[in-house]
């Protein structure tokens, strides 16, 4: 009969890939069993649905498993349970604006155009597709386009004992100031109006358990972000570019200011980076190539990979149905889930191994 205490000390030697770590002292493994035929099951535990290191792990617990004598078959259910920065925060989770939020990712954009709600959109939908609770808030209030990029354009949202009821769309429970307004009319609100909007939406909304609220922000830098730092504990920020010069240096002003107001830089993501002629199937750099995974270098933060200009994620965003995209263009799928997957993994580490996300001017020490 297998011991429990060999199991165990094999799978010691198996490391998470991006917290650098046993799957032991980590406590990702749980209900190791062995039976009388040398069967092994046990339970691996992710700390994302998302996790892009999954198979890696997997193939790595087996490859340790087998190589005690006596096991000839092992069986791996994968779960996930998202840390959450909101608990960490505060030692009574009760006690944080949205305590049943675990993550709130900001995203944001130095220069408009850059395709940053198009980005917010398909990273939402493509960590929800994966397994996880997701919310989408369109906080950019003076062109709140989510609305009718998921085809609910001119839908009321419902209240319930004085709490706004997100709208269901494609999988996602989404809020946005699109919602609560004349589309027609501009919005020429600054600093207190603008902050009060924004803890309005944030918690005001019933958003349930997620484990990842998504923040489309306006682009540039301005009284929205520094209110969002105010009002809630942002596990960190993923900043859109295109590779253009012009758009990556607004970019780095975004990273500043997030860095100026104890928001973690999550990473950059590269948007329209290439373009592949439908016709002939030549890829073309349009705005060039690889100029923001460059500058992530240089100011030590993550790169979270490239998004190609793509024909359907384009007209998805007029048509309404973001989520047919990912069904059958597996070309965008791919590219969505790859830096979906990195985002989450990302955000894992960052638990793991940074401070605590807190809302700014409450940092202890």
């Amino acid at each position: 009969m297998l011991s429990h205490e060999v199991l165990m000390k094999a799978l010691s030697s198996v490391n998470d890939p991006e917290l650098g770590r046993d799957l032991v002292s980590l406590e990702m493994v749980k209900d190791v069993r062995a039976d009388g035929d040398g069967r092994v099951s046990l339970t691996l535990e992710l700390t994302t649905p998302a996790c892009p290191m999954k198979a890696r792990m997997q193939d790595d617990i087996r490859a340790a498993l087998s190589a005690v004598p006596g096991v000839q078959r092992v069986d791996i259910h994968v779960t996930s349970r998202v840390r959450s920065a909101a608990a960490a925060e505060a030692e009574d989770a009760a006690d944080t604006p949205l305590p049943m939020v675990k993550n709130i990712i900001a995203v944001g954009a130095g220069k408009g155009g850059v395709g940053k709600s198009t980005v917010a959109v398909f990273t939402a939908l493509s960590l929800s597709r994966q397994g996880a609770r997701v919310g989408l808030l369109d906080a950019d209030f003076y062109g709140p386009s989510i609305p009718r990029m998921l085809g609910v354009a001119g839908r009321r949202p419902d209240l319930v004992d004085g709490r706004l009821q997100p709208v269901q769309a494609c999988g996602l429970a989404m809020m946005s100031i699109g919602l609560l307004i004349d589309p027609d009319k501009a919005l020429a609100w600054r600093g207190p109006l603008i902050h009060k909007a924004l803890e309005q939406l944030l918690t005001d909304t019933d958003w349930g358990e997620l484990d990842y609220l998504v923040i489309d922000l306006p682009p540039g830098t301005g009284d929205v972000h520094l209110s969002l730092a105010q009002l809630a504990p942002v596990t960190g920020a993923v900043i859109v570019s295109t590779p253009q010069e012009v758009a990556l240096q607004d970019a780095m002003k975004a990273a500043a200011l997030y860095r100026s107001t104890d928001i973690a830089i999550l990473g950059f993501i590269e948007n329209m980076s290439s373009f592949t002629c439908p016709h002939c199937g030549k890829a073309t750099d349009l705005f060039g190539h690889g100029t923001v995974e460059t500058a992530a270098a240089s100011i030590q933060a993550p790169y979270l990979g490239d998004l190609p200009l793509n024909l359907s994620i384009r007209a998805a965003g007029d048509d309404g149905r973001p989520d047919r995209v990912l069904d059958t263009d597996a070309t965008a799928a791919e590219a969505v889930a790859r830096v979906a997957a990195n985002l989450a993994g990302r955000i894992s580490v960052r638990l793991a191994t940074e401070p605590a996300p807190r809302i700014l001017g409450t940092r202890k020490g």
